[in-house]
């Protein structure tokens, strides 16, 4: 791209092609292709692309000359309208927003003391798991060669840069890691009624911890307060106060739709712990990274132990 002649002629190329527009075709009786106008894909793609979850932003331009056909694009100067159900879906709704929140909670995992963000990595299978029981830092990994012989460690981040906090932690071997999985796992198999009763507290505490209003009372109490919102503008009386009311609900909706989503996973988790232990006959001899990737949640390195917490809530301490 360094000579001006190429850059112009593929910059024409892609912007016209960028600007064509996009359309779902289907074929008729007799074989030719005509536009599908009324398939719910075609106002999908031709619409609005990046909603997939069957809601659409009308009016994000309007027409300034219809003589001409110029659309200029709506920065506030006519209404735009959010609709609701307005394709078929392709991504349900409740895990579309639990895929933002976990979006949103992947971009910062960790802010030190010193203000320093760390984002999300999954190269490990211990990568961000694994926390200092001192200062509450992550452990990074480390490639040591001692004498010809090379060994892979995890240290805790505020002994290899500044952060803020001075910590003595130990230097820990990755196949005590490991092994401590290991042992924490037979532990729980080796105990299997104590840690299933355990479970089934958790999901107890679970669903009472669940939110009481449902989303089906809150789409109710939208309806009602929409009915009146447009009762209200036809009489031209002030709506305000509805309107900050609607704005509330919606949100608190998005909210207890990602909550329901996310006690639902929760248990699903626990079961799928609770049908693990009962079929497991013996107990693991190696260590399993998918088993790790798959239960654990959080490991934490004390002076005289680790614990190991699994995602389904249950804690469990070994000597390492």
């Amino acid at each position: 791209m360094q000579m001006t002649a190429v850059y112009a002629c593929v910059r024409i190329l892609s912007e016209s092609i960028a600007g064509l527009p996009v359309h779902v075709y289907k074929y008729t009786d007799s074989g030719s292709k005509e536009k599908a106008i009324k398939h719910p894909l075609y106002r999908l793609i031709h619409n609005e692309p990046n909603l997939w979850i069957g809601d659409a932003m009308l009016q994000k331009t309007y027409t300034t000359d219809f003589l001409n056909k110029i659309r200029v694009k709506n920065n506030g100067l006519v209404p735009q309208y959010y609709v609701e159900g307005n394709h078929e879906t392709i991504i349900p709704k409740e895990i579309y927003l639990q895929v933002q929140k976990e979006l949103i909670r992947r971009r910062v995992v960790k802010t030190s003391a010193n203000g320093k963000k760390r984002s999300y990595s999954c190269n490990h299978c211990f990568s961000q798991i694994i926390i200092c029981g001192e200062c509450g830092e992550m452990f990074r990994m480390l490639r040591w060669n001692n004498r010809g012989v090379k060994s892979i460690v995890w240290r805790c981040i505020s002994r290899l840069e500044s952060t803020g906090l001075e910590c003595h932690a130990r230097t820990i071997n990755e196949l005590i890691l490991q092994d401590a999985v290991v042992k924490a796992i037979n532990q729980m198999l080796g105990d299997k009624s104590s840690y299933q009763a355990q479970l089934q507290l958790n999901i107890a505490s679970v669903i009472r911890a669940s939110q009481a209003t449902s989303v089906e009372n809150i789409a109710e109490k939208l309806m009602a307060l929409q009915q009146e919102l447009i009762q209200k503008a036809q009489s031209k009386e002030t709506y305000d106060e509805i309107a900050d009311e609607i704005f509330r609900l919606r949100e608190l909706r998005q909210q207890t739709t990602v909550d329901t989503a996310a006690r639902d996973e929760q248990i699903k988790r626990i079961n799928d712990l609770q049908d693990y232990i009962s079929q497991q006959t013996v107990h693991l001899t190696e260590f399993d990274e998918s088993l790790v990737r798959r239960w654990v949640k959080q490991i934490t390195i004390w002076d005289d132990r680790i614990t190991v917490e699994l995602k389904s809530g249950v804690s469990i301490d070994v000597d390492a």
